[in-house]
């Protein structure tokens, strides 16, 4: 029964990934903790953390 499972969900997360779009036609703009625009490019891949904290 896991090992159906575990299959199921692999084919599940494969399908879903082919049908996401293969790249971005624009840049991600986000807002920082300042509220100043941060844009992240395309043209490369970019790694970027969110950290929230809860006071």
């Amino acid at each position: 029964m896991k090992i159906k499972f575990i299959a199921l969900l692999l084919i599940t997360v494969l399908v879903l990934s082919a049908c996401g779009q293969s790249g971005l036609d624009e840049p991600v703009t986000l807002l920082n903790q300042d509220n100043e625009e941060v844009t992240f490019p395309t043209g490369e891949p970019v790694v970027f953390f969110f950290i929230t904290s809860y006071t």
